[in-house]
């Protein structure tokens, strides 16, 4: 049966983002002399893909193997927005690298597609497929400035261990489809729930199989090993588009999966998420404490993050999953915004990424200190930022499905946190300007777009927290 013109369109913004990068790649083919064409492109196209993903129609695609839901659409939105941010934070970035290439678009435009395919799959093996994409292009990202060993040595560990996770999640597909025989995720359900089914224990190793998988992805101790090294060796700009929107793409996946196919067995894989939830907090947040590269730090912060979100999906309720959408979006936007900024400062070959070289930054460029701040008092969760209502959302739902010391391990965890990110203002304001603060050169229009919107994006969220959480809310994974 062929697909229908009602499907195609529901499908239109991948298709978009793939065109676009064909496009960017054949453009770049053809001229050596377009290479300020690129970044404008990628726009163009990224914004018209989110436009096709907020109006598209309800409905499945593909013999249900794509579902767009309320869910699918949230996170579609929030992987092209983030992709737009990293367009706008990248480009300056690359002339000053001089490495204006037209691959650099392309690839990002083809990782956020494959992250709209996990995001809406409703299938395990649409959801390998979408990963896939996503992550071959994550790789080569990582190692773009070829000539720089970093980069380098970041994309082959991103490489190595990311091929060793997702060997796990296959095979935890192989298992799910020889208990089930099926990979969609409502038929396994149906088959978990069938009186008669005899295989829970097997049906549990398969999903913890499952979670290694994705756990690489969200950086989720055990599996955290990877990002530090990465997320210091990669690009500024990658290293931002690489703890946000994989990140998102892969929560999307685990609160799709877990609710939904396995939330027949949550008494089984709910401990294991819980104990992975408390070693992420407390990985991220201690080994923070000792870090002196600002990027590395970011790094652990984003692993605390990380623990945070699982903390609601232990909750295993719609309310929970709300609470990962709205603190998901807060957390886009924050660190987008501070890892522009670090771009910004850190300069040709990223010679200032220590956290002393940011001594006296407030006093030589106001602005950008500023909205460092608000970026970092919003990680912390101060009241009047999207972070503090993230906290604020997810141990609330924690409360409401009566995990307790979990919540109070996590409050407890909030506050090792805010020692790093408060140590990082007090050098911005408080320590006499050095070297590394000297001859700033003027903050271009893309990187102004970038850190504006985010710190706007951010206050917004903090203000009115109900323009997303309401959304959320609506969102009921069966």
């Amino acid at each position: 049966m062929m697909p229908t013109n009602a499907e195609y369109l529901r499908f239109l913004p991948e298709i978009i983002l793939t065109l676009t990068g064909i496009l960017i790649m054949f453009v770049e083919a053809m001229s050596s002399s377009s290479s300020r064409l690129f970044a404008p492109v990628s726009i163009i196209g990224l914004a018209a893909a989110l436009i096709a993903a907020a109006t598209a129609d309800p409905g499945a695609a593909f013999h249900d193997m794509l579902i767009i839901d309320t869910f699918g659409t949230f996170f579609r939105v929030l992987v092209i927005g983030v992709g737009i941010l990293a367009v706008f934070s990248s480009s300056e970035y690359l002339r000053r690298e001089n490495s204006p290439g037209g691959e650099f678009y392309a690839l990002l435009l083809f990782s956020v597609m494959g992250q709209c395919i996990m995001v809406t799959a409703n299938e395990l093996i649409m959801i390998f497929i979408g990963l896939e994409i996503s992550s071959i292009s994550s790789y080569i990202l990582a190692g773009y400035l070829r000539d720089d060993p970093r980069n380098n040595e970041s994309a082959l560990k991103y490489f190595l261990l990311g091929s060793f996770a997702t060997a796990f999640l296959l095979y935890g597909v192989a298992w799910i489809y020889g208990l089930t025989a099926t990979t969609n995720l409502e038929l396994v359900r149906k088959a978990i729930e069938t009186p008669g089914f005899d295989s829970f224990a097997l049906a549990g190793i398969a999903a913890a199989l499952i979670f290694v998988g994705l756990g690489f992805k969200i950086s989720a101790a055990p599996f955290q090993i990877w990002a530090p090294d990465v997320y210091q060796g990669a690009p500024a700009p990658v290293s931002a588009f690489l703890s946000v929107g994989p990140k998102a793409a892969a929560f999307a996946i685990l609160l799709r999966v877990f609710l939904t196919a396995f939330g027949p067995i949550s008494e089984r894989w709910t401990p294991f998420v819980w104990g992975c939830a408390l070693a992420t907090m407390i990985v991220g947040n201690f080994a923070a404490l000792k870090q002196s590269n600002v990027k590395r730090l970011l790094a652990y912060s984003s692993i605390a993050n990380a623990g945070y979100m699982l903390v609601a999906v232990t909750a295993h309720s719609d309310a929970g999953a709300a609470a990962v959408m709205f603190y998901l979006a807060a957390y886009a936007l924050t660190t987008i915004g501070a890892f522009a900024v670090i771009a910004y400062f850190a300069r040709k070959g990223e010679r200032y990424v220590a956290i002393d070289d940011f001594s006296g930054l407030a006093q030589r460029q106001p602005v950008m200190a500023a909205m460092m701040t608000i970026f970092l008092l919003s990680l912390i969760g101060v009241p009047l930022t999207g972070g503090f209502f993230g906290k604020f959302y997810i141990f609330k739902a924690a409360l409401d499905a009566n995990l307790v010391w979990l919540t109070v391990l996590g409050l407890l965890n909030t506050a090792v946190a805010a020692y790093y990110y408060l140590h990082l203002l007090v050098v911005m304001y408080m320590k006499e300007p050095g070297e590394s603060v000297e001859n700033l050169p003027p903050v271009g229009f893309g990187l102004q777009v970038a850190v504006y919107a985010s710190a706007i994006g951010t206050l917004i969220l903090g203000i009115f927290p109900s323009s997303i959480l309401d959304y959320a809310s609506r969102t009921i994974l069966k």
